[in-house]
């Protein structure tokens, strides 16, 4: 069972985002300095950051309710506005989108996760599996799926039925090294994937509704054997069968 959030608690319930949410993220894709950001830093907090804090609250107690074994809290589970430039060439100081991430233990570094976004060039989703493994955990996920290909491709067409299909983005053109014997397997498209992940889109309306929170629980209640299936490929490769 997902454990509760800390002592660390939101001042205000979740009751949708404020109407200046979207309208700060795309002035600040126009505005992208900090002097603009900090003249606008209440609106940020106040329709923005704080509703984001008290979403992840609101559903870390939500999960737990359903023993969905997710978990985060409003402190550690959001991301930063500020992009790392370092490597980029776009040295844009400012994310266009907020985003926060909930996983079984609440850090944003653990295998498998769900994770919230609100605006930005791909609009509002939500989105939960396993994103941008390491070569090591991919290489556990892949070998998890040739050892048992008929529980693997069952778990796809139920995502696929429920209308949260696993996409194919970043896949690898040819089948991945190790695995060259599955080339004609029913399972080499999912081999291909770097990342396994459903996502799904939140209507801009909802965000200013209490009951987005019912949506995101039934949309990880869909996306849980996904999650399973991943969690139980890794816990076994650390500690054996």
């Amino acid at each position: 069972m997902a454990r509760k959030p800390t002592d660390e608690v939101t001042a205000r319930p979740f009751a949708g985002f404020g109407p200046g949410a979207l309208p700060f993220l795309r002035d600040l894709a126009a505005n992208q300095n900090r002097e603009w950001f900090l003249a606008n830093k209440p609106t940020f907090e106040r329709d923005l950051h704080a509703p984001l804090g008290a979403l992840v609250d609101a559903l870390a107690f939500a999960f737990a309710a359903h023993d969905i074994s997710l978990t985060g809290d409003a402190k550690r589970s959001l991301f930063r506005m500020n992009r790392d430039v370092r490597f980029s060439k776009d040295k844009s100081p400012y994310k266009t989108n907020a985003g926060a991430v909930m996983t079984r233990d609440g850090l944003k570094t653990s295998n498998g996760l769900l994770y919230i976004q609100i605006g930005g060039e791909a609009g509002s989703f939500m989105a939960a599996g396993f994103y941008h493994a390491d070569p090591k955990d991919l290489a556990v996920l892949r070998q998890a799926i040739v050892e048992d290909e008929q529980r693997w491709l069952d778990l796809e067409g139920a995502l696929a039925e429920a209308g949260l299909p696993l996409g194919m983005g970043d896949a690898l053109i040819r089948t991945p090294k190790g695995f060259e014997a599955y080339a004609r397997s029913p399972v080499v498209e999912a081999l291909k994937r770097r990342n396994f992940v459903v996502t799904r889109q939140i209507p801009v309306e909802r965000l200013a509704e209490t009951a987005l929170i019912d949506d995101i629980v039934a949309f990880a209640e869909i996306a849980l054997p996904l999650l399973h299936f991943g969690w139980r490929a890794l816990d076994r490769a650390r500690t054996g069968p």
